[in-house]
């Protein structure tokens, strides 16, 4: 599992511009509304999702997207989706809650969790995420984070959580 000195230099060997700014951890959307307002770009909020078989799923959202985790599943073709435990989160991605992030796919070498982005959030120039740790945000441009999930091996399913959001409920 990589840190974020080595995530960031990862950025720096892959040619993407980045800017981090420190402060006191956050765990909530909530939480960070005060550090929003002085940096510009979409933040996120980040769910790590499983089914019963051990699809793993990370979906990177705009803080403000509802995610109809209950309608996702017909869509992407699994099980009905749930929040994936604390551990199985760290040995799959390599953070604790808290600190999820599209940065942890680094940590995925097994190549494990699908990755979904809203494109709500897509439409931001620059993104904001902790950069796998939780006092600290970093923001890179939308571009750069497909290409730095691309070479993780993670192609990006960017899906419209709106549009989800308002299609009729999936049979129980």
């Amino acid at each position: 599992m990589i840190d974020r000195t080595q995530l960031l230099q990862r950025l720096d060997a892959l040619g993407i511009a980045h800017e981090t700014h420190d402060h006191p951890p956050i765990f909530t959307v909530a939480e960070g509304e005060h550090i929003k307002q002085s940096l510009p770009g979409g933040h996120t909020k980040n769910l790590f999702l499983r089914d019963k078989k051990d699809h793993l799923i990370l979906v990177s959202a705009l803080g403000e997207t509802s995610v109809p985790i209950n309608k996702l599943h017909p869509v992407l073709g699994c099980g009905r989706l749930s929040f994936g435990k604390p551990e199985l989160l760290f040995e799959t991605l390599g953070v604790r809650p808290g600190s999820v992030s599209a940065f942890a796919l680094v940590n995925d070498t097994a190549g494990r969790v699908q990755f979904i982005l809203d494109a709500a959030l897509m439409r931001h120039e620059l993104v904001n995420f902790h950069p796998l740790s939780n006092d600290a945000t970093t923001a890179v441009l939308a571009t750069d984070l497909i290409r730095f999930a691309r070479d993780t091996g993670h192609e990006p399913l960017i899906m419209d959580f709106g549009s989800l959001a308002t299609s009729p409920a999936s049979p129980q």
